[in-house]
């Protein structure tokens, strides 16, 4: 093996534009009574320090003037991403990696995953789209005490696998920071279609990214 390859989930190994980000938005109105755009989102996550979706709602209701309990919008949030569960925004993710590749990159790597997800939410999402590969260990929000940007889940994965090479992939200038925070090489993820796509870009460079690409799919082209 030539290490260990982990990936942030949201924007990396699924496209969210439809789950995570329309819930966002739907909960930020609901609470408001006022649409919210995509591009403020991106705006929120250009700057840093919003990788928890809940707080990110929350905060967004708050600063519009709404006082409501931040637990009153987690619940809310949930109940539209998972819905019955057979009409949640969840459904709507797809799975970004091309057919054969995660087989490839397991051939050769450990594949792990560090996500802002609950971690049985990423569990969900893999056995539905990439059921036969092992990803292992998924660290997610509620395993650690402090989220991304803090490097805590990627230091507490590198713990587990001394002495081997680890790569961090990510689409956030958390998780930018989080693996140069941990020592750990950064690959970004920004796509095309997304809005404010050259402000992300430009803030995973400035956080050190060894590479930007469209997708996932590039990926061996940067390992090789």
């Amino acid at each position: 093996m030539r290490g260990v390859l982990v990936f942030d989930m949201d924007g990396v190994l699924v496209d969210v534009s439809d789950s995570y980000r329309e819930t966002i938005c739907r909960t930020v109105e609901h609470f408001t009574g006022e649409p919210l755009s995509r591009e403020t989102i991106q705006d929120f996550k250009n700057q840093g320090g919003w990788n928890d979706d809940w707080a990110l709602s929350h905060h967004i209701v708050t600063q519009r003037g709404v006082w409501v309990a931040l637990q009153e919008v987690v619940d809310y949030f949930q109940n539209i991403f998972h819905g019955d569960g057979s009409n949640g925004l969840i459904l709507r993710e797809r799975w970004l990696g091309q057919a054969g590749l995660f087989e490839r990159l397991g051939a050769c790597w450990r594949l792990a995953v560090f996500t802002g997800r609950l971690k049985w939410e990423a569990e969900v999402t893999l056995r539905r789209f990439a059921p036969e590969i092992a990803f292992d260990p998924i660290v997610g929000m509620q395993e650690v005490e402090r989220l991304k940007p803090d490097p805590e889940g990627l230091l507490a994965i590198a713990a587990m696998f001394p002495g081997q090479p680890l790569w961090y992939i990510g689409d956030t200038r958390d998780d930018a920071q989080c693996a140069a925070a941990a020592g750990v090489p950064f690959i970004g993820i920004a796509n095309p279609a997304a809005p404010r796509r050259a402000e992300l870009v430009a803030a995973l460079q400035a956080e050190g990214a060894r590479a930007v690409l469209d997708d996932i799919n590039g990926l061996e082209d940067v390992l090789r």
